[in-house]
């Protein structure tokens, strides 16, 4: 018999000087990269004292199962947190000293080591920050209260490329959120009331589905029915499908396509429908 292979949550820790918003975006952007990602992001901003630091790093230690990453400016509070880090055996990346002492060298300078200096990447890129934390905040149908504040809203069964296509999206500056469909589960609302172009319903074809929801199930250790049942996942897709009828939402087809494919087919239609214009414009 095959052993049963453990599940692990990861919480990262989001630590900084500033707000943390920083450390989370680059958080984020690295857990898309793996295929269901049992991960949570939690900040811990405004951390700017050793007491501050030795306090987070404490927490985690008696939480278990937590990375902090951290972008901290004072030499003093890396050394402080890497230090209190090591005696209590959890695990850090430190995102901004390596940074800095390489453009110290290239710069031939010393940096001002102000916290908060970020702002000015919030300045250059403003819209980028704001999307990637938006569909943070708003993926699989967290904070539906927020929804009409979405240019577009991602709708479908799970495992239909909703979380992905979110994130690809946030990252070129649209505001995305994303609900999961489920028979058994009324829609919020709020994705009811929008304007019915706004919303983009995903479909797959059942097969692939299945492929994908069995391979979830089996990396999770979670029973395989009904979940990744091709009968309950065909009347979940044919749900999807008269939802998206009944409410004139935009279908995508997403079988056999790539993230890149499925948004860059999401924003021609977004366009065309009226809008013609760009993230934020």
């Amino acid at each position: 018999m095959r052993p049963r292979r453990r599940t692990i949550h990861l919480t990262i820790y989001a630590v900084s000087d500033a707000t943390g918003g920083t450390v989370e975006s680059v958080a984020a952007a690295a857990l898309v990269q793996f295929r269901n990602p049992r991960a949570t992001i939690e900040r811990r901003g405004q951390v700017r004292t050793v007491k501050q630091v030795r306090a987070v790093v404490e927490q985690a230690a008696q939480r278990g199962g937590v990375l902090i990453l951290y972008t901290l400016v004072s030499d003093a509070l890396r050394r402080a947190l890497l230090a209190a880090a090591r005696r209590h055996g959890v695990e850090t990346l430190d995102l901004l000293g390596p940074v800095l002492r390489r453009l110290m060298v290239c710069l031939k300078k010393q940096p001002m080591r102000r916290p908060g200096a970020f702002k000015h990447l919030i300045r250059a890129h403003p819209r980028e920050i704001e999307a990637v934390e938006f569909a943070v905040r708003h993926d699989d149908g967290r904070l539906t209260e927020g929804l009409n504040g979405a240019e577009i809203v991602l709708v479908g069964a799970s495992r239909t490329m909703k979380t992905p296509t979110t994130l690809y999206l946030a990252y070129r500056g649209w505001l995305v959120a994303n609900v999961p469909i489920l028979p058994e589960v009324p829609l919020p609302p709020e994705l009811a009331a929008l304007p019915a172009d706004r919303v983009f319903c995903l479909l797959m074809a059942p097969a692939r589905l299945q492929e994908l929801r069995a391979s979830r199930a089996r990396a999770m250790n979670i029973p395989l029915e009904p979940y990744a049942s091709l009968d309950h996942i065909r009347r979940e897709l044919v749900h999807s499908e008269q939802l998206s009828l009944a409410h004139g939402w935009h279908q995508i087809d997403v079988s056999g396509k790539s993230v890149e494919e499925v948004a860059r087919e999401i924003v021609l239609l977004h366009e065309a429908g009226g809008r013609g214009r760009k993230p934020g414009r």
